[in-house]
């Protein structure tokens, strides 16, 4: 039988926030947040994100860990739990359902681009990029994208990466993984800033990011902002629950909570002002999407002296961020099996099946299925692909609504004992049910009705 929640912890605070971090840091900082804020003019996107963590993204972080804690269990059975032992209905483990929903839904668009961080990085180190140019650098790409099977193949690689370390557990795979890799990732990062530093576009990375640009602002860019807040941090999908649930009893959440929120933050910007003075040294769009990672930087580090190392160096980041943070994500999936008192790695291999499964159809919406468009009879989803749909529906619709009830939840089902226990003092309860009941639910709920209105 499978080991309870309630007999494992994280062997230190240390290993708790890395995990934590882990599972936020990734394709929301290192791949979203640079192209995400070239679209929606630098600083004006950047400065609106930084706040909206901090009264959005940091409460609901905090009701979704304290959730796990005082449940002791995975999402499922810490939200029935609670529910009961504070009188409510039983029918709150549906949040816990959706969530996991949420979780392979994301889980599994996010296993198709982090195969492709897998074959950039192979192409980076045999030098494939050298003296490309911007046409020729778009044409790699677009017929990578038809290659099925360096594509798949990619994908397949990236998902066996993932589900081998969770099917080893929390203290043999999660949080070993996590203390190597964690600060290796920092130490790249802090690598590409310092390198970033000495390109003449350094100081018009900085100037775009930081300086305020008034002109720039719209409804369009705090929406934007809003909700990348909530996706970078891994929180509306009850992935953080089943951390809480591993918490060491003697760690302060608020301090925790803030600590990750930090990182997070930081990694976002090392990122942004490594990839945006290289983009400026060269007189290039920043608003270039998707494709920023994956042609405009290949043609821009090409120009570089030594700039195969230092691409090469950027995707093993990338790589790296993708993968803790998918493990981190596949963990709640394969917990929630577990309190059903399924063997671990047959749950690993069950979660890792199904999101492989959705994930090649997304895949192939690049190729094989670029014309099928599953939600055509929808004119707001019109010429939407299957990978389209998974990369906007699930972060800009489902991660609000499920930090909509998170938030609700922890505010108003738990106890005022429970919040105080959690947060380990009444002062910071009382301050905390303040903010979300006056502040992060409102806002939350201002989010999905403008998204529903957009639509």
């Amino acid at each position: 039988m499978a080991e309870p929640h309630t007999q494992v912890r994280w062997q230190s605070r240390r290993a708790f926030i890395l995990a934590v971090t882990g599972a936020a840091v990734g394709l929301g900082n290192i791949w979203r947040f640079p192209y995400i804020t070239g679209e929606n003019g630098g600083s004006a996107f950047l400065l609106q994100y930084v706040l909206f963590i901090l009264v959005l993204g940091l409460p609901v972080m905090m009701a979704e860990i304290m959730i796990g804690r005082s449940g002791r269990a995975g999402p499922l059975a810490a939200l029935t739990t609670l529910a009961k032992a504070n009188g409510a209905s039983t029918n709150w483990r549906w949040l816990a359902v959706f969530g996991g929903l949420t979780l392979f839904l994301i889980l599994s668009f996010y296993a198709v681009v982090s195969g492709w961080s897998l074959a950039y990085l192979g192409k980076s180190i045999s030098g494939d990029f050298v003296g490309v140019s911007a046409a020729e650098a778009g044409g790699q790409f677009n017929g990578f994208l038809q290659d099925l099977p360096l594509m798949l193949g990619c994908h397949i690689a990236f998902l066996l990466m993932t589900m081998v370390v969770v099917a080893r557990g929390v203290s043999a795979g999660l949080e070993r993984l996590n203390n190597w890799l964690m600060p290796l990732l920092y130490l790249l990062l802090l690598l590409l800033a310092g390198y970033a530093v000495t390109t003449p576009g350094f100081a018009t990375a900085l100037h775009w990011l930081f300086w305020p640009n008034p002109d720039a602002l719209s409804w369009q860019v705090t929406l934007d902002a809003m909700g990348h807040a909530f996706f970078t941090l891994a929180v509306g999908a009850c992935a953080l629950m089943a951390y809480g649930a591993y918490m060491p009893e003697q760690q302060s959440l608020p301090r925790a909570a803030v600590a990750v929120a930090v990182l997070d933050v930081v990694v976002a910007l090392l990122a942004g002002i490594a990839i945006f003075a290289v983009v400026f040294s060269h007189g290039m769009e920043p608003a270039a999407g998707p494709g920023l990672m994956f042609v405009t930087l290949p043609v821009a580090f090409a120009e570089v002296p030594g700039g195969t190392v230092w691409l090469s160096a950027f995707f093993v980041l990338l790589v790296l961020a993708t993968w803790t943070s998918s493990i981190n994500l596949a963990e709640p999936l394969v917990a929630m099996l577990v309190d059903k008192h399924w063997s671990r790695p047959l749950a690993a291999a069950v979660v890792g099946l199904s999101v492989w499964g959705l994930g090649l159809l997304a895949a192939l919406s690049f190729s094989l299925l670029a014309d099928w468009h599953p939600l055509a009879f929808m004119a707001v989803f019109e010429g939407k692909t299957l990978f389209d749909l998974l990369t906007s529906i699930p972060p800009d619709l489902f991660l609000p609504l499920g930090g909509l009830f998170i938030a609700w939840f922890a505010a108003k089902v738990l106890s005022f004992e429970q919040m105080a226990a959690a947060l380990g003092s009444a002062s910071i309860a009382r301050y905390w049910r303040m903010t979300i009941v006056w502040l992060s639910i409102p806002l939350l709920l201002l989010i999905l009705l403008v998204t529903l209105y957009r639509w």
